[in-house]
């Protein structure tokens, strides 16, 4: 697996009458993943390979390969690959349009064009705190 993440947009909003979106996420260890955030959608997140710790509100919980952890819409959450190995997972978002974002990334770090598809608005996402791990304790 490559030092830098990978994101792969399985479904398209477009293909699914807006209704969902789904991508496939490699990211390698250690990755601190994004900002402690919220948004106006649903996130499921299905670990394939690899081990990801999740912070769902206040609970930090880590989860290996065939957990699934929801974040509905408006709960603030984020996650991280804190082991020193590789991890995988596929991430659900309803209604769809945040993969976009995902297609965004994946052109800048492949050093493509973003598709045309993706240059279209997708849900804005609120950060409320640090990335896990990134807290003093003290």
């Amino acid at each position: 697996m490559s030092a830098t993440p990978r994101f792969d947009v399985l479904l398209r909003s477009e293909h699914s009458d807006g209704q969902v979106g789904i991508v496939e996420i490699s990211v390698p260890g250690p990755w601190s993943g994004p900002p402690l955030h919220h948004h106006d959608f649903d996130e499921a997140f299905y670990v394939l390979d690899g081990e990801l710790t999740f912070q769902l509100g206040d609970e930090v919980r880590t989860a290996g390969p065939g957990t699934l952890t929801f974040a509905p819409r408006g709960s603030h959450h984020t996650l991280a690959n804190l082991s020193g190995a590789a991890a995988r997972y596929v991430i659900v978002c309803t209604p769809g349009g945040f993969e976009r974002y995902f297609a965004r990334l994946a052109a800048q770090v492949d050093g493509g064009a973003v598709p045309a598809w993706a240059e279209a608005p997708y849900p804005e996402t609120i950060v409320v705190g640090p990335q896990i791990g990134s807290q003093d304790d003290g």
